[in-house]
């Protein structure tokens, strides 16, 4: 499926939608809780700035590179988590806490080592998360489309693609002995997450049902059998994320959602195959029994939180934390694979950023990046950095900019404001928001603009305006940024190639 002005696959299609309606059964907040006050500056004289760039540069300089062989490698990946998200989202994460956002330092800021990420694909300018995943945990560039197969396939011909499969660094580390996981608020066959255990000609085949018959008269498997049926070592050990109905029958009601059924056309009931297999394992679909699980009994985790999907942050804090959050699935994915003696390799994606730049909601974006950092700073409260090589980085960035000249501690989800309160007015002597989209659903279709200082532009489904109408946001294709602390951490610098961050990590593993 190639489309001609952006990528979108369905499920993105979906995500969208979901602004609006957040999940089956689950309404979101009316109002939204109230902008913190506004914060001083810590620095306020020119002796204070010269000071705090001298302690930065005393750390810097203090800083050595571990050149230790890594035990254990995680990944975060924020899905379209570009450097204006970076940037707008240490803002909102420092003014809810009541702090100078400008000066916050968000989890994410205080790994010390840094590279620019070149993020195109194969054969395009502008890529999607298929050729990107696949670039971080196998080391080559592909087509947009395709997952874990090398650039000679062609998308959607399951026979042409067939041949050129790809390994993962997952793969790889289950072969050796390690232990694997995936942790992902998206669902877990979408394209991301797939890129540790999937090789498929169309992102889009996450079950069955979505599969043309040529493609299984072919021989192709769906995205969600193919993770319950991975070859390497003894399977995944953790898999936690959205997409319950790609792994249960048609004819099989949710078991949260009654008027809800899964989706696989071929009758095969995927958890109930992977129990068999797996008896000591443990499947979960709620937080509760989520909690319940003691990772030191368990020797393996399957968990599905929602048919599509998992919830915005926003909207999962709303009803109450009926799924595990990310930082939760992160402290438990780690414990379960610690077990391992010999190390692990484990990715962690906080995919509903992307979703959320899709609708045109950075509200929800920003929550959802704030979300990652509480992850990050879950792992990094739970590892030794001295044998744990912890990347951050995005797959793309989205057509999202911060702009104007908000006066410091101007709310970031505010108009542009200088001095905070007087509203800087555009040519149509109307205000604008500091932060938009280049295009997306907050185009005006009317002749006239609306002012949205006459607006809650601080509420959760408010749409940012927008410069090309489209009914969902494109991908952005400038560089994104890599974070890394640990053994080989120092070797991300300068700019690099998207598909380097795999090498590195398998270096630091020694594979």
């Amino acid at each position: 499926m190639k489309e001609s002005a952006m990528r979108k696959s369905s499920s993105l299609l979906l995500a969208t939608c979901l602004i609006a309606a957040p999940a089956l059964g689950q309404t979101a907040p009316a109002t939204p809780p109230a902008p913190a006050a506004i914060a001083k500056p810590p620095v306020t004289t020119s002796d204070g700035y010269l000071k705090a760039g001298q302690a930065e540069l005393k750390r810097l300089i203090a800083d050595r590179p571990n050149n230790r062989k890594a035990r254990n490698v995680i990944i975060f990946i924020g899905d379209g988590m570009g450097v204006a998200t970076l940037t707008a989202g240490r803002i909102f994460e420092g003014q809810q806490l009541g702090l100078d956002g400008e000066s916050y330092v968000a989890e994410m800021d205080r790994l010390p080592h840094t590279a620019l990420v070149k993020t195109y694909s194969h054969d395009a300018q502008v890529a999607d998360s298929a050729p990107t995943a696949t670039a971080i945990v196998a080391g080559i560039k592909t087509k947009n489309g395709v997952i874990g197969v090398g650039p000679e396939a062609i998308e959607n011909d399951c026979a042409a693609t067939a041949p050129f499969k790809v390994p993962s660094l997952f793969g790889m580390a289950e072969d050796k002995g390690y232990a694997t996981g995936i942790v992902s608020t998206a669902t877990i066959t979408h394209a991301t997450p797939a890129s540790t255990y999937a090789h498929t000609a169309q992102r889009d085949w996450e079950v069955d049902a979505n599969m043309p018959d040529a493609a299984k008269a072919a021989g192709c498997t769906d995205i969600a059998r193919q993770m319950i049926e991975w070859p390497h070592g003894n399977g995944l050990e953790v898999m936690l994320g959205g997409g319950r109905q790609h792994f249960i029958p048609a004819t099989v009601a949710d078991p949260e959602y009654p008027n809800a059924k899964g989706k696989r056309a071929d009758g095969k009931d995927l958890p109930a195959v992977w129990k068999a297999a797996n008896p000591n394992g443990a499947y979960v679909w709620n937080s509760e029994s989520f909690a319940a699980v003691d990772p030191t009994k368990t020797s393996k985790l399957l968990g599905l939180f929602e048919p599509s999907h998992m919830q915005f942050e926003a909207d999962r804090t709303a009803a109450g934390g009926k799924e595990p959050s990310l930082a939760e699935m992160t402290t438990k994915a780690i414990a379960m694979l610690s077990k391992n003696r010999k190390g692990y390799v484990l990715m962690v994606e906080a995919g509903r950023i992307d979703h959320a730049h899709h609708g045109g909601n950075a509200r929800r974006a920003l929550q959802d990046t704030v979300a990652l950092n509480q992850a990050l700073k879950a792992a990094m409260d739970s590892v030794d950095l001295r044998d744990t090589l912890i990347v951050v980085t995005s797959d793309h960035s989205h057509a999202f900019t911060m702009a104007g000249y908000p006066e410091r501690g101007n709310p970031i989800l505010g108009v542009v404001s200088a001095p905070i309160g007087t509203p800087t007015l555009a040519k149509d002597g109307k205000a604008y928001t500091t932060l938009g989209y280049a295009n997306g659903p907050g185009a005006v279709s009317a002749t006239e603009r609306p002012d949205p200082s006459k607006e809650d532009t601080g509420a959760l489904n408010y749409r940012q305006q927008s410069l090309v109408g489209l009914s969902s946001e494109t991908h952005g294709g400038d560089d994104v940024v890599a974070r890394a602390a640990g053994p080989k951490a120092h070797l991300f610098k300068g700019t690099i190639e998207q598909n380097t961050i795999f090498h590195i990590m398998r270096a630091a593993l020694g594979l």
